[in-house]
């Protein structure tokens, strides 16, 4: 039998997530709180597959596989679950778990069913820099944090719409306070934008010992990302955005970082696929 590809892991990972996201889907049909402990279970076990599925990409192109459209939205649905998995559970939100397996599952199945992502791959993209690719890594990671700061937004403005309308039961009473879904949106803002932050701090050390390596349309593309957010962090802390004006800008704020992926992507070199290793002639 021979070895399974990176993209059979990738498979087998959206489909666990796929799974975490019908458990949480049935319970809100019945109308009952869902267990977040088998939520997690499954999402755990998709991580693993994405994890050794994006190990083994990492491998074949030499480096954090962030080379393609393919690539930078597995690495940020396995960003996204990096942190559900670490801080979920303190937030005690099994909704927030289902909210994590569902955009998991879009992602990265839209991602595997779209071929033009992958349809090369580009090798040693870092030059062996790993300065450059920590901050590259570190970005995605911070986009993942963006999109849980997306979820927690969606259900501050379903938990608003059912208070508004005066209803209570259902899915509705499944639901945290309107307050705690506030904090958790609040520190996830504050956390995304710190780690990006971050990520350009680290990105500005070599950009600027080589300027010539900056490509201006991907650094306008990263920082109009972060500036956005900056702005809705700073906006929140002066009181200015808060509520459902909060959960509607961190809503569409990540829908704008995935459409940033597209620039960022194109802007680089073009890909060179990876090719196999030449096999030896047999000896005579």
């Amino acid at each position: 039998m021979p070895p399974l590809t990176d993209r059979t892991w990738l498979w087998l990972a959206a489909a666990c997530y796929l799974a975490g996201a019908a458990l949480g889907a049935f319970s809100l049909l019945r109308g009952r709180r869902g267990s977040t402990a088998a939520i997690y279970l499954v999402l755990a076990a998709g991580y693993a597959f994405q994890t050794f599925g994006l190990y083994l990409r990492g491998v074949a192109v030499h480096g954090c596989p962030l080379g393609n459209k393919f690539e930078l939205v597995q690495f940020t649905v396995w960003s996204a679950a990096s942190l559900y998995l670490v801080v979920g559970p303190a937030f005690r939100l099994s909704l927030l778990g289902f909210g994590t397996a569902l955009l998991a599952a879009v992602l990265g199945l839209a991602a595997l069913l779209i071929p033009e992502w992958d349809a090369a791959r580009r090798t040693h993209l870092f030059g062996g820099n790993p300065w450059i690719e920590f901050h590259a890594a570190l970005a995605l990671f911070s986009y993942g944090v963006f999109g849980l700061f997306a979820l927690v937004s969606a259900l501050y403005l379903v938990r608003h719409h059912g208070l508004k309308n005066k209803r209570v039961g259902g899915a509705f009473a499944l639901l945290p306070s309107i307050r705690d879904l506030d904090v958790i949106g609040l520190r996830l803002l504050a956390a995304g934008v710190a780690l990006l932050a971050l990520s350009l701090g680290v990105g500005s050390v070599w950009w600027i010992r080589e300027p010539a390596s900056v490509n201006l349309f991907k650094l306008l593309a990263t920082v109009g990302v972060f500036l956005a957010y900056a702005l809705a962090l700073a906006l929140r802390l002066n009181g200015r955005l808060v509520g459902r004006r909060q959960a509607l800008a961190g809503s569409g704020l990540f829908l704008g970082a995935l459409l940033s992926l597209t620039p960022v992507n194109s802007s680089r070199h073009p890909a060179a696929p990876v090719t196999a290793p030449a096999q030896e002639a047999p000896a005579r």
